[in-house]
């Protein structure tokens, strides 16, 4: 984990360096100010003598103006690299992710990867910069004052030793516990934030079942949950301080009654002993820095673990060497093909299939059959957990990636619009598509119609999730988005489930006659989205239950013979067949 988070601070290296280079000069000059404190008054004052006072006092005016010097400078630096640490932080999470496939995905909860990117980047940047400013100047401070204690009486300095020894013991109890507390805090910061996205996210359907009550309880439970952990953790931490007060007034004390002592018979003068108090003050609050120290850092590192977990992660999916960098057709071959998503059960199992290339393929089946999978292997989104999937004639694993998805395009089931204008979003699928092409792809995807129908038509901004946009609509954009690649394979994922049935024939006869040699496979509940097909699919539980014709399977095939009653006879949309 921390080669990991140190890897990243980078091009911020100087500055980190420099830190507590210039940390340390500052406590240099601050532990030497009390020193000089004390001739002042035991050669000027108590001597009566004014000019060495004067002298003295400009030459702590001089250290005192050295040690702000250096004190700017550390804090500019640790700034500098505090956040360019965080940056870079950011920026290897975010990278990482891009790269991660489907399975990857599936291990970090959207959620997660926000409060990881947030919370746990921010307690990191305030980490590194204690660490570079605090961890230097509180043992510093600590071990020179110590030092000057010792220098100045041996015997007051055992006070300190005490205190010390009191002060660690404490500490320890405290730090122990809090570890395991931290951990557990950031996965209720993951369930806070997953519910206010969730709710976010779906706020119309919250609001349409007038569950808003329902979702306040869930939120108030789990925003419940971490005001509970912070109070018991917060509570060890508040320890801390009434025993540095307590352990801080018993030295003042002890310094006042032994240092009385000493003056009375010669072994401290008035100076060394305001010296003391003075080293007193500077070495518990050391102590108490130390502790904060020990606290952020226990908190970081629960966040860095996590924040490690993102960066370290392997994409299970990767462009291989020597890659084939050329699709040839849109042919596609499943061989022995069964893929899991890892929870012990087969989601699909020994398919073998064989479709050529500019074939139309209808893939029909019930919910959980399958169907989907089938679908994401092609474009690799997945790969198969046995059995292989060969494109063009060439497994999908020795493709290079960007050139397998760009040939194999895919409306996916949740259609997902971008903050930007249609020209913006219609772009994601060819970056320097002309006006031209994008109305082409369009008029293809049956978008074209509401498109001119709207004020700014395509320079219309989209909101967020594109939410000013109906649900057909939207299919139909990323439809479009997705012809615009002029791929050899188009994955069509129900993506024409919210079209009424006069767009989703429109659609299907511009793919017939418009993009003859592209291979299509459509995913649907519906039969008439697929009827047309050259060959439908059928699956049931996970394997291909027929594979043939529209009127083949009305012949031969009672499961596809069923569905077709159902729909036909209006009963209800295809599910699952009783």
């Amino acid at each position: 984990m921390l080669k990991t988070l140190l890897n990243q601070v980078k091009q911020f290296k100087t500055a980190s360096i420099l830190t507590p280079i210039f940390t340390s000069l500052e406590v240099v000059m601050g532990v030497l100010i009390p020193y000089v404190t004390s001739w002042i008054i035991d050669r000027g004052i108590m001597a009566g003598d004014v000019r060495k006072v004067v002298f003295y006092g400009v030459i702590m005016l001089i250290m005192a103006f050295v040690s702000l010097v250096f004190g700017i400078l550390s804090g500019r630096f640790s700034a500098l690299a505090s956040t360019g640490f965080a940056y870079n932080l950011r920026n290897a999470m975010f990278r990482n992710i891009q790269t991660f496939s489907f399975a990857n995905i599936d291990k970090f909860s959207s959620a997660g990867l926000v409060t990881r990117m947030t919370t746990d980047v921010s307690n990191l940047q305030s980490a590194f910069q204690q660490i570079l400013r605090i961890s230097v100047r509180a043992p510093l401070n600590l071990i020179f004052s110590v030092f000057m204690c010792v220098f100045i009486n041996t015997k007051m300095s055992l006070i300190f030793v005490v205190a010390l020894v009191i002060l660690s013991t404490a500490l320890y109890l405290i730090i122990s516990k809090t570890v395991k507390l931290f951990a557990q805090v950031f996965e209720r910061y993951d369930d806070l934030n997953n519910s206010v996205q969730e709710n976010v996210q779906a706020i119309r359907v919250v609001k349409a079942f007038v569950r808003e009550d329902f979702e306040n309880t869930k939120f108030k439970k789990a925003a419940e949950n971490l005001y509970h952990l912070f109070v018991r953790t917060e509570s060890l931490q508040a320890i801390n301080n009434p025993v540095m007060t307590t352990v801080i007034y018993g030295c003042i004390i002890a310094l006042s009654w032994f240092g009385a002592h000493f003056i009375v018979v010669g072994d401290l003068t008035t100076g060394q002993l305001t010296s003391l108090f003075t080293y007193v003050m500077t070495i518990m609050s050391s102590l108490m820095m130390l502790s904060m120290i020990f606290v952020m850092l226990t908190m970081s590192a629960a966040s860095g673990r996590r924040v490690a977990e993102v960066i370290d992660e392997k994409a299970t999916i990767f462009t291989p060497e020597n890659a084939v960098t050329e699709v040839a057709d849109g042919s596609i071959d499943f061989k022995a093909c069964c893929f899991s998503y890892g929870n012990g059960e087969y989601a699909i199992r020994d398919i073998t299939l064989h479709i050529n290339s500019g074939e139309t393929i209808g893939i029909i089946g019930g919910t959980g059959c399958g169907k989907s999978t089938l679908g994401m292997l092609v474009s690799r989104l997945y790969d198969a957990s046995k059995g292989s999937v060969l494109v063009g004639g060439v497994d999908v694993k020795c493709y290079d990636m960007d050139v397998l998805r760009n040939e194999v395009a895919m409306v996916l089931q949740k259609n997902v619009l971008f903050s930007g204008t249609i020209l913006d979003n219609l772009r994601w699928g060819k970056t320097d598509a002309t006006l031209e092409e994008c109305m082409r792809a369009c008029q293809l995807a049956q978008a074209d119609e509401f498109i001119e129908q709207m004020p700014d038509k395509y320079n219309t901004m989209i909101e967020q999730n594109g939410n000013n946009v109906s649900g057909g609509q939207k299919q139909r954009l990323c439809i479009a988005r997705a012809l615009l690649k002029t791929p050899k394979i188009l994955v069509l994922d129900d993506s024409t489930s919210a079209c009424d049935t006069a767009t989703d024939a429109k659609i299907r006869r511009a793919f017939r006659e418009e993009i003859p040699n592209t291979t299509k496979l459509i995913i649907a509940q519906r039969i008439q989205s697929v009827q047309d097909a050259d060959r439908i699919i059928v699956m049931e539980s996970g394997r291909v239950n027929g594979f043939d014709t529209h009127e083949n399977l009305l012949k031969t095939n009672k499961l596809y013979q069923e569905i077709y009653r159902i729909q036909m006879e209006g009963e209800a949309d295809f599910d699952a067949p009783e």
